[in-house]
């Protein structure tokens, strides 16, 4: 990608959205490759992740509403881990 500035970010999924990690996951998790500027939804979307799936978002600790995943910008280092819903009784 010429003249493109990549970014390393540490992308986790858990329970039923852990068949959409990339092959070398290890523990939920993987390091991914992503463009300078990505958002989060660029992320899920790059691994087919169905954003109704992704309940709840976190980026380094801290809850991403839905509202901001389109403008929340991962800057290199970050670590983003998604939940399904969960269902309980």
């Amino acid at each position: 990608m010429c003249g493109v500035t990549m970014i390393q970010v540490e992308f986790k999924l858990f329970a039923s959205l852990m068949s959409y990690l990339p092959a070398g996951a290890k523990d939920h998790a993987v390091m991914v490759e992503m463009a300078d500027g990505s958002t989060v939804y660029d992320l899920m979307d790059k691994y087919q992740v169905p954003r109704e799936q992704a309940h709840l978002v976190v980026c380094n600790g801290l809850f991403v509403p839905p509202s901001q995943r389109e403008s929340h910008c991962l800057q290199d280092g970050d670590s983003i881990a998604l939940w399904p819903p969960v269902a309980g009784g």
